[in-house]
This record gives C-alpha cells, sequence and structure tokens, in this order.
C-alpha cells in the first residue's frame, strides 16, 4: 500500500540528535534551537521566531500575547482543523466561523467584515495548503477596526503572499503573530514541533516569558539580569534540542525538499488537468499566492464520488484520505455556532479528497493515481 504520507529522513538527523545529547545541553533553547530560529528569521524575514513543542502552542501562546479574555470574538475559518479554534477557546473566546470560497479552502474575505462587531478581537486566517489568504484585505480590516491577526501558518512553510504593491512577502511574517507547524505531515518536519513567529515588537519581550513558563529565564542566561523568576502567565512551550536537532537536519536540505514536493504537485496538475474537464474540482492557486507543494487535492462533485474514488484506490494500492469536519457542525461547537449556513465549508468537508503526497513519492505512482482518478471520477 502507498501511503497517504511518509516522512522523510535527510540522513542527518540522528547525528544532530547525538550531537545535541553529546553536548550535555538537551533541556532546549541550545545550539539546535538558536540555528533553527536564526535561519528562519534570517531567511524569510520573521522579527522573532521561537520554536514550540507543536502549532497547536504556538497558536496557545499567541492568545495569551494579545490577552483574549471571556467575551472577546475571534474570526477563524470553519474549515480549518480545531487547533485553529481551540486555541483562542481555551482563553475563553467566542469562535465566529467564516465560509471558505467555492473554489478554495481559505475563508472569503469579502465576507468577513460583515462578521466584525464591537467584541472582535482578532481574525486568524488559515493558509490552506500553504496557499495564502488575501492578506492585503486581511490587514487593511486589521488597521480599520484595530485588530489583531494571527496567521495559522501550519501548512505554509516556504510559501508566499504577493500584495498589491508587487512586494513578496514570506507567509508568517504579515500578520501580527502566525503559527507555524513541524509535524511528520508537513513539508519540514521534527515528529511534533512548530514555531512562533513575532512580527510586532511589542510582543517580542513578552512571548520570550511565556514561553519560558512565565519566567525570565532566557533574559538571565543571556545576562540581561541577575536573577530570574515568575513574572507573568505562561506554560513549558520550548521544546528540546533533540527535536531542535532533528529540525536543523530537515532545514539544510529545505531547498531539495521543496523542489522535489513541487515537482510532484506539477505532475498531479499536469495529469489531471484534462480537456474537457473532468468530473472533479483541481486547486487553484490565486494569483497573489505562491504554491508550496504542501499537498494536492481534488474536489468531486458528492460524497459518494469521493468515498467511491477513496475505495478504488484502496483497492489498487494507494491511499488517499478526507478532512477535514467543518468546525460549526462539529459535535463541541454545533450548539455554540450562531446557526449560518456555511455551505462552502460543508461542501470541502463532503467533497475534498488528499492524494499521496511524500518525498520519496515516485513518478509512476502518481500516473498510476491520475490514470484510477481519470477512470473512475
Amino acid at each position: 500500500m502507498i501511503p497517504f504520507n511518509k516522512p522523510y529522513l535527510t540522513g542527518k538527523e540522528t547525528h544532530y540528535i547525538y550531537d545535541a545529547v553529546n553536548s550535555g545541553k538537551i533541556s532546549g533553547n541550545g545550539k539546535y534551537t538558536q540555528k533553527c530560529q536564526t535561519f528562519f528569521e534570517s531567511n524569510y524575514g520573521f522579527k522573532k521566531c521561537l520554536l514550540t513543542t507543536s502549532c497547536t502552542d504556538a497558536l496557545e501562546m499567541a492568545a495569551i500575547l494579545i490577552n483574549i479574555k471571556e467575551g472577546d470574538e475571534v474570526i477563524v475559518p470553519s474549515f480549518t482543523f480545531v487547533s485553529t479554534a481551540i486555541a483562542f477557546v481555551r482563553q475563553g473566546a467566542k469562535i465566529v466561523f467564516a465560509d471558505s470560497y467555492s473554489d478554495n479552502p481559505n475563508f472569503d474575505t469579502d465576507k468577513i467584515e460583515a462578521l466584525i462587531t464591537d467584541k472582535t478581537k482578532a481574525i486568524v486566517p488559515v493558509h490552506y495548503a500553504g496557499v495564502a489568504c488575501d492578506m492585503d484585505m486581511i490587514m487593511e480590516l486589521s488597521a480599520k477596526y484595530n485588530l489583531f491577526v494571527i496567521e495559522d501558518a501550519a501548512q505554509a512553510i516556504d510559501s508566499f503572499y504577493i500584495g498589491k504593491n508587487g512586494v513578496k512577502r514570506a507567509l508568517g511574517s504579515i500578520g501580527h503573530l502566525a503559527a507555524f507547524s513541524f509535524h511528520e505531515t508537513k513539508n519540514i518536519i521534527s515528529g511534533e514541533g512548530g514555531m512562533l513567529t513575532i512580527n510586532d515588537d511589542r510582543f517580542i519581550s513578552r512571548a520570550e516569558i511565556i514561553w519560558e513558563k512565565g519566567t525570565n529565564r532566557a533574559e538571565f542566561f543571556r545576562g540581561e539580569v541577575n536573577k530570574y523568576g515568575w513574572v507573568d502567565t505562561g506554560s513549558s512551550f520550548l521544546p528540546s534540542e533533540i527535536i531542535a536537532a532533528f529540525l536543523w537536519a530537515q532545514i539544510e536540505n529545505i531547498e531539495q525538499i521543496q523542489n522535489k514536493r513541487k515537482e510532484l504537485w506539477n505532475r498531479y496538475f499536469e495529469n489531471l488537468n484534462q480537456e474537457p474537464p473532468s468530473n472533479f474540482a483541481l486547486p487553484t492557486v490565486p494569483d497573489y499566492a505562491t504554491n508550496n507543494g504542501h499537498m494536492f487535492y481534488i474536489t468531486t462533485k458528492s460524497i459518494e464520488d469521493r468515498n467511491r474514488l477513496i475505495e478504488k484506490l484502496k483497492l489498487n494500492g494507494f491511499y488517499a484520505v478526507f478532512h477535514y469536519i467543518s468546525l460549526h457542525s462539529s459535535p463541541y461547537y454545533i450548539e455554540k455556532h450562531d446557526g449560518r449556513i456555511l455551505e462552502k465549508s460543508d461542501n470541502f468537508t463532503d467533497c475534498l479528497l488528499r492524494l499521496p503526497m511524500f518525498y520519496e513519492l515516485e513518478n509512476s505512482n502518481i500516473d498510476a493515481i491520475c490514470k484510477i482518478i481519470l477512470e473512475n471520477a
């Protein structure tokens, strides 16, 4: 069976883990943590990066940093993973769900302004499949209504937004804060792991304190204070050096990994982009976005068509998957939702199908998958 995902190892992961362990500094914020953070700051224009134990943790840090409290409202897409919402729910926020575009799982930015009230505190755009949301429009709304923008860039490493002014900016560098994932299903990985990026100077100092259990421990080790103590809220968001060492081996090969994933994505697209169009829709990449090859998906006409394709692919040795169930219809949140019908999100819930995508996937596998789809869709 060809799996949906297979973690790619560069060969240096265990070497760097051994080096980290042998150094005697394995609890975190050591050599490899700092190498990873410096790389992202230097190469993608993030003001400050802090590795975390997960993207969920990075989002929870963001919710603490902007002082989310009971009664605040936060706008998030319904078609996203639960972490996007739960980080703010834990702080007492009311989640206001936004619907997707008809041809793109990202939330429809033309519909966001109507959701803003005097209780709205933040907008959380999710760059689904590594494809940018319309960040110019989102940042304009942020300025107009004095809202924070937290980019959920879990799937968006090494992907970019091209603004109205023609300037190309890395996703995660535009909002006030952003969260990335290095889960084993992502482009570069550390098993579990994430990163908070801080692009607003107001949050840099406090973020480091929250990261270290509410202490000013990092300042102490830099010699900026003569003792450290508990000065704020926080938690144990800092990952070990073992996780950072694994990630560093991936970072060293990010260009190679990205080039291969984009080649695979393009092969899928070229094979499935038939004339006349087939009985499914291909992913769209707006002119203002780039593609980082994170995933390849198709959208079928119905849930029955999708289920039939999943079974046909499985019978031929290929494992394809679907996600997500729209959060507004989830058992946890359905009674808290305001009752709006989010038709586009529900359509992606029923009809989006993710195809196998990983570094070691062979062109012959893609050709076989596409043949099955074209014959059975």
